[in-house]
């Protein structure tokens, strides 16, 4: 069975740089349809019923340059089979953020966690299991520049599009956010695989104007839950973007609390 897994991190994470040591020169360049940014797929050294997309480096889902729309209209049109993030360990707190989103597409997701050389470096130490363990994703310890544990987060990812078994976002909002989220669901989203459900009603939450418009919702549909996002917003004295934004600063900063000791050291030229 050939599979598709998309490279998705932040730029100068070492996206291109995995994407080279996994597929070689078995690589193919062309433009996304109807716009100029490049588009870069290979298949994978040694297996060439594994495909590799490359999408353009981005920092978040949200739709504000053509790279990021690019990757969302992919990554949530269901094309790949699975997703191999990678997270540039010596800045966890930027590069989870897109993370947290990634694991509510309900894609399989492998974290290839790179530059932890950096990290052991500073005296730092990230625990992969425990980070494993909150996010409810496989973590492996890569260096794209290297080519350690390359292979072995491409098997990883494989393995789980093969599998078909789903990512289960770990991270839950506070009540009122869940309640209009789960209103979001059943009212505009119960026909869509229940898996895909989340990450389009947190962007419907967030009034991402593109993705309403693509799903086409009808109007009394929308006022109907544009009260349920009114209240939240009322309650939490905030608007919905800014929300959800924050929250999921919060759960990344409890995350990095448990998986991350840093060194007593003080600041280095490079900090």
């Amino acid at each position: 069975m050939s599979v598709s897994i998309a490279l998705v991190g932040n730029p100068n994470s070492g996206k291109t740089t995995l994407f080279n040591q996994l597929t070689g020169n078995h690589q193919y360049v062309g433009n996304w349809p109807g716009v100029t940014v490049e588009k870069k797929t290979g298949t994978l050294r040694g297996d060439r019923d594994v495909e590799f997309v490359d999408l353009p480096g981005i920092y978040s889902l949200s739709p504000y340059s053509n790279e990021e729309i690019i990757a969302r209209n992919f990554l949530s049109s269901g094309n790949p089979d699975a997703i191999v993030n990678i997270v540039d360990a010596s800045n966890l707190e930027r590069n989870l953020y897109l993370t947290t989103q990634l694991t509510e597409l309900g894609i399989p997701v492998v974290i290839a966690i790179n530059m932890m050389d950096v990290v052991r470096k500073n005296g730092d130490r990230i625990d992969a299991a425990k980070l494993s363990n909150h996010l409810g994703v496989p973590v492996i310890e890569i260096s794209a520049l290297k080519g350690d544990g390359v292979m072995e987060a491409a098997q990883r990812a494989v393995q789980m599009a093969r599998s078909g078994k789903k990512t289960i976002p770990q991270h839950r909002f506070a009540g009122s956010i869940e309640h209009a989220l789960a209103h979001i669901e059943e009212v505009v989203l119960h026909d869509m695989p229940e898996e895909q459900q989340r990450w389009f009603a947190v962007k419907i939450f967030e009034r991402d104007e593109q993705l309403i418009e693509k799903l086409n919702i009808p109007k009394d549909k929308l006022a109907h839950i544009e009260q349920d996002i009114k209240a939240c917003e009322k309650e939490m004295d905030d608007d919905s973007q800014s929300i959800i934004t924050s929250a999921r600063y919060t759960y990344i900063a409890s995350i990095i609390d448990g998986c991350v000791k840093k060194s007593n050291r003080g600041m280095s030229t490079s900090d």
